[in-house]
């Protein structure tokens, strides 16, 4: 949440020429509604198992793309395990501290769902510490673990292609 997935994903799929798939966005355009209204009229355990559907989906259909996945993805429904399973598979876990992730999610808050009622930048700090807690070892079981503060798009490139 917050680390650059999307926007380093666009980058590496500009780099080889493939298309890029952002998992949230992907799921708004088939659920035809934005992340924040499918939450509150659905609620998180129909995301998730929705989430799970089109993740399957997207592993199964044998094309060669670039993903950019929730930051909770990982940890629901087996995910990570089918994303290790599944062949020719680069898993990128961009690990930043929760300072740098709590001050970049606290300007863009009103655009995402599980962050949107935090009303302090400790509040904030607080979220994302047990939320980076709870995950960290799903995110550790990525192929390549990544630091993105104060690192460019452009040298995150370098570091994965080279």
């Amino acid at each position: 949440m917050g680390s650059g997935k999307s926007t380093l994903g666009k980058a590496l799929a500009a780099y080889y020429s493939k298309p890029f798939i952002d998992l949230d966005a992907w799921i708004e355009q088939k659920e035809g509604g934005s992340l924040s209204e499918i939450f509150s009229t659905k609620g998180e355990v129909y995301f998730r198992t929705k989430e799970h559907e089109y993740l399957q989906k997207i592993i199964n259909s044998q094309s060669s793309k670039i993903v950019s996945l929730g930051g909770g993805t990982p940890c629901y429904h087996n995910n990570m395990e089918l994303l290790l399973s599944a062949s020719n598979t680069q898993i990128i876990y961009l690990s930043a501290s929760v300072k740098f992730l709590s001050k970049r999610l606290y300007k863009e808050k009103n655009e995402r769902p599980l962050i949107s009622h935090i009303e302090s930048e400790s509040s904030m700090q607080e979220f994302i510490g047990k939320h980076l807690f709870e995950r960290l070892s799903y995110y550790q079981k990525a192929n390549i673990i990544l630091e993105v503060e104060n690192k460019t798009i452009e040298a995150l490139v370098q570091s994965i292609v080279s």
